[in-house]
């Protein structure tokens, strides 16, 4: 390998993308990535720096240029060295709704009967 390109699930692991690097291979192979508006579904991609990536990551599409190429999954900081974003995900606000603990139920207590497993739903989908 050249020092002047890497692995695409490589960086994306070096980036702090992916959790490992088998799951950055899984995702580069599923092909739900782009890489200078082209679809890629090959980890193995040559990447270079300049070369802009656009994929789905949780609930937002991230766009991101590649401004460095690294030698190592370092911690966070060194991680966001690596690229630049070019469309940052909102930031949350400071009153927006928390997801909400599911019901709970006395341990023990055994499956809900078929009232209270009514009675639940309506709480969860108001009508």
């Amino acid at each position: 390998m050249t020092g002047d390109t890497r692995r695409l699930d490589k960086w994306l692991w070096f980036a702090r993308f992916f959790k490992s690097r088998s799951l950055a291979t899984r995702f580069c192979a599923a092909g739900r990535l782009r890489i200078n508006n082209k679809p890629v579904s090959k980890p193995h991609y040559a990447l270079k720096t300049g070369d802009v990536l656009t994929f789905p990551l949780g609930p937002h599409v991230r766009i991101i240029q590649v401004a460095a190429l690294g030698q190592r999954r370092g911690p966070a900081p060194e991680a966001r060295t690596l690229y630049e974003d070019l469309d940052p995900p909102p930031p949350r606000r400071a009153g927006a709704a928390k997801p909400t603990a599911p019901a709970s139920r006395v341990r023990g207590a055994g499956r809900p009967t078929k009232a209270e497993r009514r009675a639940l739903d309506r709480l969860r989908e108001p009508e």
